[in-house]
């Protein structure tokens, strides 16, 4: 049974997650739309004005906090093994950490490095091409970030119940 702080600790847990993946799905239902209607060179420096906003500590405290959460709760679950919902704890660690934290690594910073090389450069037809490209595949991986975030949120609270 989950119980005292380890109960405390799942249930930030839930809500960290929950929150990210809130950011994930607004991002992918009405920012990056909002950004298509764009002209590409519009769009571009949008996206980069937004990907340099985005590194400010009320985000990271959400994105990073989670991921640091899951770790944690991941840590204190090898530990104890607690008799009901181990399993559930470990799926939404790994659903976070894999794929919210580890998508966003492998798949959305290299994207918005990129982007951000086309600072200056935003009129040329290579980048209007690029840009295209980006909203689709950087969506596609936001989708899949947000769907991770909320089964891991998921899986905690199955964990609790």
């Amino acid at each position: 049974m989950i119980e005292g702080p380890y109960f405390a600790l799942v249930v930030c847990g839930a809500l960290w997650c929950g929150v990210s993946a809130g950011v994930f799905v607004a991002f992918s239902t009405f920012v990056m739309r909002g950004l298509g209607a764009l002209p590409a060179a519009q769009g571009i420096a949008a996206m980069n004005a937004v990907n340099v906003a985005a590194l400010n500590p009320a985000f990271m405290v959400v994105f990073l906090g989670a991921a640091v959460l899951c770790a944690v709760i991941a840590v204190v679950t090898f530990v104890l093994w607690p008799e009901g919902g181990t399993v559930e704890l470990l799926l939404g660690c790994a659903l976070y950490l894999a794929g919210s934290f580890g998508v966003t690594v492998v798949a959305n910073i290299p994207r918005n490095a990129a982007l951000a090389e086309l600072a200056g450069a935003e009129e040329a037809e290579s980048s209007a091409a690029y840009w295209h490209r980006y909203l689709s595949e950087w969506t596609l991986w936001n989708h899949v970030r947000g769907a991770a975030a909320l089964a891991a949120s998921a899986s905690f609270v199955l964990a609790l119940t």
